[in-house]
């Protein structure tokens, strides 16, 4: 199923997102939010849409006033199954030839202050600059991201439903994983397997094989998996509804060739163990982070993690919260992230556990539930 294809949409829900989202604008003393197309869209209205270089654009005044859906006439149909009456939200309409950011622009007056989504496209963020004139022009997603964080029991489910697929897939690696193939191949096998695992897409597929492991962002390559190789398999993908999966295991084909790996390894599985069991409500996100570090630090391997712990999920396998030294932010219920230390060693071998979990009124609810051991694969 195409991750574009309509999904019954629950009016209450969408509404009460608006309504949160034009006075959280109010508050942080904005005159109203453009929300592009893309996944702060399909936050408020249950569909991404797509602009190019024709402007869709949702107009959401803060106070006064009628939040509006820009669309070019032609795209319209793509906006059918959304209740925009049931929402109160008025569809504009324009054709080629007239100023759409113009007409986007007349639904607001002479406003002060205009966040835009953060993924607006230059080609019309400069334009919008013309026709508001004096107006102080700010990014909307301070305010979008304050309740996109906060994940709704509906939302935590789908991501359970996600974190259940991928596991699934993670399960099958031994129908794939094996000596001889390319890492290209592996890769083309899994992602066809997680589409039929339930997802829409196959966003991401990582297969990092002995010293391309060592690349935490590593894709697929056409190096022969070999006997003895550590191998990094980091998938995800989205739901049709648009909820992401992400999870990272370590495999190795046969025995591991090299003598340090089972020591090693047992770090980073101490490390994600104790960056899980400190997620709880009130603990600031970088304390999550310095929890798997401090391990992995005190047993020598500190230069070797070389990335933050985590990252936020949602509509967006990348989102608030981000799991770094330096976050202040105190976690809360309903807040969903990546719990995924690694530990690099250029031109040996690479290894990485994730789960992604959830902060629960008392804790934490681990998504992934596949083991964290080492997987050795018959070679």
């Amino acid at each position: 199923m195409s991750s574009r294809s309509p999904q019954p949409l629950d009016p209450a829900t969408f509404r009460a997102r608006l309504d949160r989202a034009r006075a959280a604008a109010a508050t942080a003393g904005n005159d109203a939010l453009l929300i592009a197309p893309g996944s702060d869209l399909r936050y408020l209205l249950g569909v991404a849409g797509g602009s190019h270089e024709r402007l869709t654009v949702l107009v959401l005044p803060a106070g006064e006033g009628v939040p509006a859906l820009v669309v070019p006439k032609l795209e319209a149909p793509g906006y059918a199954h959304v209740p925009t009456a049931d929402l109160g939200v008025e569809v504009v309409t324009w054709v080629d030839g007239e100023d759409p950011h113009r007409i986007a622009a007349s639904r607001l007056g002479k406003p002060g202050r205009v966040a835009v989504s953060d993924n607006t496209e230059a080609l019309h963020v400069l334009p919008f600059r013309d026709v508001f004139g004096a107006a102080e022009q700010t990014l909307a997603g301070p305010v979008i991201r304050e309740l996109r964080m906060r994940k709704d029991a509906a939302e935590i489910d789908a991501l359970r439903r996600a974190g259940a697929a991928i596991d699934r897939v993670h399960a099958r690696m031994g129908e794939w994983l094996r000596p001889g193939r390319t890492e290209a191949e592996v890769g083309a096998d899994i992602a066809a397997a997680i589409v039929a695992e339930g997802h829409a897409l196959a966003e991401f597929v990582i297969v990092g094989s002995g010293a391309n492991g060592a690349s935490p962002h590593h894709m697929v390559s056409d190096r022969v998996i070999e006997p003895g190789d550590v191998v990094v398999i980091d998938i995800g993908g989205p739901l049709p509804e648009g909820y992401c999966s992400d999870s990272t295991r370590t495999y190795a084909v046969g025995e591991p060739r090299d003598a340090d790996v089972a020591e090693t390894y047992a770090v980073l599985q101490r490390a994600q163990r104790a960056a899980v069991e400190a997620v709880r409500p009130g603990v600031a996100a970088q304390r999550v982070d310095a929890a798997a570090r401090e391990v992995i630090a005190d047993a020598g391997f500190g230069e070797y993690f070389i990335h933050r712990t985590g990252h936020g999920i949602g509509l967006d396998v990348h989102e608030e919260p981000y799991i770094v030294d330096g976050n202040e932010l105190v976690l809360e219920p309903g807040m969903a992230f990546s719990v995924e230390p690694g530990i690099y060693q250029a031109n040996r071998w690479g290894a990485r556990i994730e789960d992604i979990v959830v902060v629960t009124e008392d804790g934490v609810e681990a998504l992934n539930n596949r083991p964290h051991e080492l997987v050795v694969l018959e070679s």
